[in-house]
């Protein structure tokens, strides 16, 4: 550690020498809470040995402090995570009005290797992230690491609570999961047969306890329908389609097919070239320009789904709360789960149209991103 400065010592140089974030620096000198106990002591044993003395003037302009947030989304083309993506930008825009800014990476969530690396690697410039992530043990180390080095971690859609994350924001899955194994039953009916899942991965914490709901409630309350083995169509339209027409053409006693993920233009392709439109009982998720037609023309029964839009602006409020020390409303940063079937799907565009996405920047890849590090 260097402590032979020229000119006054800054907050800005605590916090690059104790290998914080200036916000993390900031709360520890303003003694906010939300900073582990081993950062405080490594954050005051760098003002002790630098000799730093805070200005109170500055202190009082602290609020007036840019701050800068990264969201790690998904690549690919799941229509939902790019309408989060949409509303992301929103946010950025609303966030700039207060100096915060927000970047953007997309990257495999699916591959634990590929997103640990991306967390692994993001950089102390950034006051906080919000990460769609699967729940594995690289991903928690990651995040439990970011949060060492004083980056506050929202996880978003997909929780992983075995990490030392600050918030999750998306809706409570197992409940999700309830709700559509209880649409499958009363849809079905008094009809028995096989019921076929296709999630994007059990890796996915939130596809796993939607699962495991949907088939707490058909087991106990609905022993008329057999709930298969789910298959993996990784939000992709194509293996969702492979896989969908396989299960329509290895189980002819089929009655409902429950959509965990995305994927769902494959698997509607699949029902309607084995003729089963209108037939199978199929309950999805999330409302977007193409799960929308499908449930007025009758090839989806009902939909569940979650504001993509809340959640963006939950996930923005959070980590500025987080930075400046600001309270936040528990109730406000609930996100609900709605039902859709098609005589109250709203209509109108999903996707807010975006020239530009109002940000700093946007990173197609980890190593763009790794680029930016100071």
């Amino acid at each position: 550690m260097t402590t032979d400065r020229p000119g006054k010592i800054t907050l800005e140089v605590v916090a690059r020498e104790a290998g914080v974030s200036l916000a993390t620096a900031d709360r520890v000198v303003n003694r906010r809470p939300g900073v582990r106990d081993r950062t405080i002591a490594r954050v005051n044993e760098v003002i002790a040995k630098l000799g730093y003395r805070p200005d109170s003037a500055a202190a009082r302009l602290s609020r007036d402090r840019s701050f800068r947030f990264l969201f790690v989304l998904p690549e690919g083309d799941n229509t939902f995570m790019n309408h989060l993506k949409e509303q992301v930008g929103v946010t950025a825009e609303w966030l700039m009005a207060q100096r915060a800014f927000i970047d953007m990476l997309f990257v495999d969530v699916f591959d634990p290797a590929v997103i640990g690396k991306t967390l692994e690697d993001i950089s102390t410039m950034y006051d906080g992230v919000a990460v769609v992530a699967i729940d594995h043990p690289r991903v928690r180390a990651a995040i439990d690491d970011l949060v060492e080095r004083g980056i506050a971690v929202v996880t978003l859609v997909s929780d992983v609570p075995g990490s030392r994350r600050y918030h999750y924001v998306g809706i409570d899955n197992p409940a999700a999961g309830r709700t559509a194994g209880t649409l499958m039953g009363r849809f079905v009916g008094d009809r028995s047969g096989k019921v076929a899942v296709v999630a994007g991965s059990l890796a996915l914490r939130d596809h796993a306890e939607r699962y495991f709901g949907f088939n707490q409630v058909l087991s106990r309350e609905y022993r008329n329908l057999a709930v298969l083995a789910p298959v993996e169509g990784r939000d992709e339209q194509a293996r969702s389609k492979y896989e969908t027409a396989r299960l329509l053409a290895e189980h002819p006693d089929l009655v409902g097919i429950y959509s965990v993920g995305a994927g769902n233009r494959g698997i509607a392709a699949a029902i309607e070239a084995a003729g089963k439109g209108g037939k199978v009982v199929w309950i999805a998720h999330e409302l977007t320009i193409h799960t929308r037609r499908f449930l007025v023309h009758g090839l989806i029964d009902a939909l569940i789904a979650q504001n993509p839009g809340h959640e963006a602006r939950s996930a923005g409020r959070v980590l500025f709360a987080q930075c400046t020390g600001e309270r936040i409303f528990p109730d406000q940063e609930t996100i609900g789960i709605d039902i859709y079937v098609r005589d109250n799907v709203p209509a109108g565009p999903l996707v807010t149209p975006l020239a530009e996405v109002p940000s700093r920047a946007t990173y197609e890849s980890a190593s763009d991103l790794a680029m930016q590090r100071p």
